[in-house]
């Protein structure tokens, strides 16, 4: 008996889609991979700051803190010259390629020909501002590649899979070589020639991943995948009126930001060093135990990654949201439950306990991902909608007005976390895994590891319903842009006949 073909998405759904081999979208998502290689380096910055330039540790604090709000004042900047502007060689690459260039020479004149020259701290300020822009170029660059590169909505999760592969990977990796491989040749001191050689290091393999991922969009970096649709927007003429014009009027955008923010401040709340060291090194006993889980947990939280995207593929990223964001809140009403009636030093010596804490927060971190899935391939969704909704095709835009509102609201977590930490008496001290357990300890641990990431969860229940991107809508707006740029097409080509005659 003959076997029956699989029907293709395209003939499922009625749209000639846009997609992507398997590798074009595992090299492409190297440059994650190489971003994260600059994150680590970035993770050494206060040392660098310190023994370089003569910087107080609290003033680094302030310094890596206050750029980070730069850095999200920049984006939206950076993105209407990037929607703007068209190459004929594909402008992604050449973004790409650009900011791993400016912040390469910004790292390595502050970690390898200026750190012993005793330039000072103006100077340091200044070179990581070039690096803050050179970051964002990049960055913006990259998170444009989801769109362009597929509009098939069964394949849009699986680039947020390999992006989060290498995410969990390479900062393990180069965490590793940096501390085992090359902090025992300087006597394990955090010295000038120690992150001089770390740099070059992280910079030579970073610049490797950047090519691979140069090459993997390479396919779909073409100047007729960034195009309007209509005659007069061809030109890629993109103004800060689009980009309010798409704030005030993108419904969809505005739900998706709200419940994007609240879920992402949410968790940068509870993984603020100083909340970890409460909940595994003062209340559970064990400060090494929260290093191990996420060791313990990389691979299940990869795999869930891969679950997520299966499902948003054919759920919609609005549905699956809503699903994973009820599983993440009924897991956390039991580790609450657990944490506020039994002893958590009691954990680590009763093995039904251990189970049950650690099986939870396994699948905790695992359903947090499959949100975190469903989330970067809605945000290719909207770029679409914008398309379909105003002509302008503008991922630029909205992934850098994501990032600056994300970035400016996300940067509160700390605040918040010392602020609470601050009401229990700790205004002078930072807690510390040997000091003993009280209530206020745990009920601040709760509140801000537990409660805080479920309220997030709330806000995103009471916004989603109204987000209308389904994915039979998203359907739809495919078939609506495919129309439109047919009829485009044919008017261009009514008009050059004209012309001709």
């Amino acid at each position: 008996m003959a076997r029956t073909r699989k029907l293709t998405a395209s003939e499922v759904d009625g749209v000639d889609y846009r997609r992507a081999r398997t590798w074009h979208i595992a090299l492409s998502q190297l440059n994650n991979g190489s971003a994260m290689i600059f994150y680590v380096l970035v993770g050494l910055m206060s040392y660098l700051q310190n023994a370089g330039y003569g910087i107080a540790v609290a003033a680094a604090g302030f310094i890596l803190t206050g750029t980070r709000v730069l850095d999200g004042v920049i984006d939206p900047l950076l993105a209407l010259v990037i929607d703007k502007l068209n190459l004929r060689s594909g402008k992604l690459r050449f973004f790409m390629l650009l900011g791993w260039l400016i912040r390469s020479l910004a790292v390595l004149l502050l970690f390898v020909w200026g750190s012993d020259r005793d330039l000072g701290p103006v100077f340091f300020v200044v070179m990581y501002v070039i690096y803050i822009v050179g970051s964002s170029t990049n960055d913006i660059a990259a998170n444009m590649m989801g769109p362009v590169m597929t509009n098939d909505p069964r394949q849009r999760p699986a680039i947020q899979v390999w992006a989060t592969i290498y995410a969990y990977l390479v900062p393990t990796i180069f965490t590793l070589i940096s501390t085992v491989m090359i902090l025992p040749k300087y006597g394990n001191q955090f010295s000038i020639p120690m992150l001089r050689e770390t740099a070059l290091v992280f910079l030579a393999a970073s610049l490797i991943l950047q090519i691979l991922a140069v090459i993997g969009v390479s396919h779909a970096d073409k100047p007729e995948n960034f195009r309007h649709l209509s005659a007069k927007d061809t030109d890629g003429d993109v103004s800060v009126k689009d980009m309010w014009r798409f704030l005030r009027r993108n419904g969809p955008f505005q739900r998706y930001t709200v419940a994007a923010v609240a879920d992402k401040l949410a968790q940068q709340v509870g993984s603020q060093a100083v909340v970890t060291t409460m909940l595994y090194g003062i209340l559970i006993g064990n400060m090494q135990l929260g290093t191990i889980m996420g060791l313990v947990t990389m691979l299940p939280s990869i795999a869930f990654a891969i679950l997520g995207a299966r499902h948003t593929g054919r759920r919609g990223g609005r549905a699956a949201m809503i699903i994973w964001t009820w599983v993440c809140i009924g897991l956390s009403v039991p580790l609450i439950a657990i944490c506020l009636v039994v002893d958590l030093r009691s954990v680590l010596v009763s093995l039904p306990l251990t189970i049950a804490f650690f099986g939870l927060t396994l699948l905790l971190n695992g359903s947090k991902m499959c949100i975190t899935t469903a989330v970067g391939a809605m945000r290719a969704d909207i770029v679409d909608h914008e398309l379909d909704r105003s002509g302008k095709y503008l991922p630029g835009v909205v992934t850098a007005t994501y990032n600056f509102i994300d970035q400016l609201i996300s940067s509160l977590g700390a605040t918040i976390a010392l602020g609470a930490v601050a009401l229990i008496g700790y205004s002078a001290t930072m807690p510390q895994p040997t000091d003993a357990p009280t209530t206020p300890i745990l009920l601040v641990t709760v509140i801000l590891f537990f409660v805080i990431p479920v309220l997030g969860w709330i806000v995103t229940l009471i916004v989603m319903p109204g987000y209308r991107l389904s994915r039979t809508e998203m359907i739809n707006v495919q078939r609506r842009i495919a129309d439109k740029k047919a009829a485009l097409l044919r008017s261009e080509a009514t008009a050059t006949t004209t012309a001709a005659v």
